[in-house]
């Protein structure tokens, strides 16, 4: 059974150039959505992932119509070769059940794996400059040089346990041990 999805962004557009293609195509049953493209909670696209069977396939008027962003295309699409289900997009006119129709689609898959991995690279490098130029990345340390040291003479006079310091500090005891490996214990055997 040839299946057919068709989407707009708005109430305002219309459905009918979409409808019109799928139907000449031969699509038994269309399903149609009004959501955006990049809401991951689109009702009509949920149920038709649910209702397609082994050897049905699903065609669009648009690549663009099915999924947010190439590799949100490309995982449904691996969805639904998994599932034995073909993938037809009219207009680009890649159809996933003929051989050269699942060439096209890989090389789709492979330059969204491209671009994965470039941004990967770009973030590396912006990450290596900024530590070049001194600038680290994260979150603050909560206790700087002064605290450490507060916090091993608070330790030393025991009066205090460490979580009563900890929270004198402003931070977990587990960011203290992290601090002061050994605890108490330690400082003993330094000052020994």
């Amino acid at each position: 059974m040839k299946i057919g999805y068709a989407r707009v962004s708005v109430d305002s557009q219309d459905h009918a150039l979409q409808l019109d293609a799928l139907h000449a195509a031969g699509c038994e049953k269309v399903f149609i959505e009004t959501a955006s493209g990049s809401r991951t909670d689109r009702p009509e696209l949920a149920k038709l992932l649910e209702m397609v069977r082994r050897d049905d396939v699903i065609a669009v008027y648009r690549l663009d119509r099915l999924g947010r962003s190439l590799k949100h295309l490309i995982e449904i699409a691996e969805t639904l070769e998994r599932q034995g289900v073909g993938f037809q997009s009219l207009t680009e006119q890649i159809d996933t059940t003929t051989p050269s129709g699942r060439f096209m689609f890989s090389i789709l898959g492979a330059l969204s794996s491209m671009e994965r991995e470039v941004l990967i690279q770009r973030t590396k490098a912006g990450l290596a400059a900024a530590a070049a130029r001194g600038r680290r990345g994260g979150r603050p340390p909560v206790l700087d040089e002064a605290k450490v040291r507060a916090a091993k003479a608070m330790l030393a006079s025991g009066t205090m346990t460490t979580t009563e310091i900890a929270r004198q500090l402003g931070c977990a005891p587990s960011t203290l041990y992290r601090h002061l490996p050994g605890g108490r214990g330690a400082l003993d055997k330094e000052a020994a």
